[in-house]
């Protein structure tokens, strides 16, 4: 184990032997070399626990926790937040894959910019066998020194999924910790921009996986997905009233806690009354993959090329 890693590394799975061993060698590959990977494991009925067991064994860098019951991706996302040790953290999806100078490309972006809080880079989508199926350009203006200017892009702008970034854990833990209503994602990250500006890395260096076990393909009821989150919500009140009453209140008060102006959370407050308003829109709200069509082979250079380990994924 890495005795005083600048980085963590939180990687909540449930169940995620399909793609575990390529995400973990995608991760071990990486040319930025100092971290710890802290997997928690909510509970797995398949094969994850062995697999985290044997790549736990060969890497020092790994800690393994299992937790006696599933406690829901939310609450578990939040769980290895706590067992990390870094100055830095990313957490990590168990399906996704990373380009080899991802974390490296990230981490230096912080060092260099000591305003930045998050750091992450362009994205693709692939599918289920790791082929790209969307790439696209992140148009949101996190970057702005402005918090409004950083919080109307959020809410407005499509693209993007700097949940997954490498931020500044002492933001991390300045913020209210991710909620388990459906899209509660949304919600944890625009707080976080509103404490201050983002960095994109303009190379594509993070793929998504989209298949079919994904949670929010499994799950395609609000119902599902909030259980999912957390089995708390398996209650007998549907999901959507309570959903559209937290997720509102997630943004003001999100506003209500960041470090703002006077001016700066009135700027705010008016952006999300303009969003709120138009969210009557159809469409509005869709993410880029679920609207975008099937091509593969649109970026110049294939994943296998970027992602480093691919051959240890039967390890």
């Amino acid at each position: 184990m890495t005795p005083h890693p600048r980085l963590s590394i939180g990687l909540p799975v449930y169940n995620g032997e399909e793609y575990l061993a390529e995400s973990l060698d995608a991760l071990l590959g990486q040319t930025y070399e100092n971290f710890e990977l802290v997997v928690s494991d909510n509970a797995s009925t398949d094969g994850t626990q062995d697999i985290c067991h044997r790549y736990a064994a060969r890497d020092s860098r790994i800690r393994y926790l299992r937790l006696p019951r599933n406690i829901g991706a939310a609450p578990n996302h939040n769980y290895v937040f706590t067992k990390c040790r870094g100055e830095l953290f990313k957490w990590a999806s168990h399906d996704d894959l990373y380009a080899r100078d991802l974390l490296r490309r990230c981490v230096d972006a912080l060092d260099e910019r000591p305003e930045v809080i998050l750091a992450h880079s362009g994205q693709a989508v692939i599918d289920g066998d790791g082929r790209v199926k969307v790439p696209y350009e992140y148009g949101l203006a996190t970057d702005s020194p402005h918090a409004p200017e950083r919080f109307r892009s959020f809410l407005f702008e499509p693209g993007g999924d700097d949940f997954y970034g490498v931020l500044r854990a002492d933001v991390l833990r300045r913020v209210k910790p991710h909620d388990s209503y459906h899209h509660a994602d949304r919600t944890f990250v625009a707080e976080i921009v509103l404490h201050g500006p983002f960095h994109q890395v303009p190379e594509v260096l993070y793929f998504r996986r989209d298949h079919p076990t994904r949670a929010e393909r499994a799950n395609p009821s609000k119902r599902s997905r909030c259980v999912n989150l957390d089995p708390r919500r398996a209650g007998p009140l549907h999901p959507t009233p309570r959903l559209l009453a937290e997720y509102v209140w997630g943004f003001v008060a999100a506003i209500r806690r960041a470090p703002l102006s006077p001016a700066d959370r009135r700027a705010c407050f008016r952006h999300l009354a303009a969003w709120a308003a138009s969210r009557a829109r159809p469409g509005a709200g869709e993410r880029v993959e679920d609207r975008a069509p099937f091509a593969p082979g649109l970026l110049a250079v294939s994943v296998d090329t970027l992602v480093a380990g691919r051959e240890g994924r039967q390890a």
